[in-house]
This record gives structure tokens, sequence and C-alpha cells, in this order.
């Protein structure tokens, strides 16, 4: 699972960055690795992290909440043409709805609520991404090539 470490990342190439390029800031490991990407690839022309604000109805808590998607990057694609995508870090496992377990758990309880809210958020992004014609991926450790 990703190395759950808050750092900040100085980018090689501050003029691509979206935002304020001396408050990068990575949760993750796997959050590094991609910042990295973004920065050093020229395919990608501009991104930021955590920039976009989504309002979403958390079903745990029962109220609108703001969700900060972890990227957003403008690409240059193969084919020439610029496009946008929403980008969301998270590990496999989190995609995917807990499976049930013999007896219910603190954990197992967690994974359903994380689960439910991640959901949620995502639902929310993808009418997001529809209304101004971007994409929503969700990035897992197979897609960042980390085992």
């Amino acid at each position: 699972m990703a190395e759950s470490i808050k750092s900040r990342y100085q980018p090689s190439y501050p003029k691509k960055y979206q935002g304020d390029p001396n408050n990068i800031i990575c949760r993750s490991s796997w959050e590094r690795v991609f910042c990295r990407w973004c920065d050093l690839n020229e395919n990608i022309i501009a991104w930021g992290s955590e920039e976009i604000r989504i309002k979403y109805y958390d079903p745990v808590s029962q109220k609108v909440r703001n969700y900060f998607p972890d990227f957003i990057i403008k690409v240059k694609e193969s084919n020439g043409r610029i496009k946008k995508y929403i980008i969301e870090i998270k590990p496999k496992k989190q995609t995917e709805p807990p499976k049930p377990k013999s007896r219910t758990t603190k954990s197992y309880i967690h994974e359903v609520y994380t689960y439910a809210t991640n959901q949620a958020k995502w639902k929310a992004a993808e009418e997001f991404c529809k209304d101004h014609m971007i994409e929503f991926k969700i990035i897992t450790e197979e897609e960042l090539g980390i085992k």
C-alpha cells in the first residue's frame, strides 16, 4: 500500500505547474511518483495538485462536502490533440467493494465507509468532468508500476 507520507514536491519545470509551485503537497509516496511523472513528461503541458474543488454528498456523514481530486493534468495526446484529465491516486483495494467477512469488525466497517465515500466523490467527479469536457481517471499501483 502507498506509504502515507506528507512531503513537498519541488518541480524541475515550475512553469508547467498550475498553482503555487513552492507548495506542492504529496500525501503519499504514490502521489510523489505521479508528481515526478507529470513534471518530467514532455507531453504534460500543465498540471496541478488538489487545485479543483468538487462538491459531493457524503452518504456516511450525510453532509455536503468538498472533494479535492489529487491531480488535474493537460496532456498533448499522440494524435496532437490536447486533453484534460482529473486524476485520483488510490490503492486498487479501495476501488473495489469490500469483501464480506464472517464477522463485522471495525476495520471492515471502515472499509465499507471508505468505499461508500469514495464512490460518492467519484460520481460527483464524473459529473463535473462530463460538464467540463474532462476525463476522470483513477490510477492505482498497477498503473504506477508499483508492487
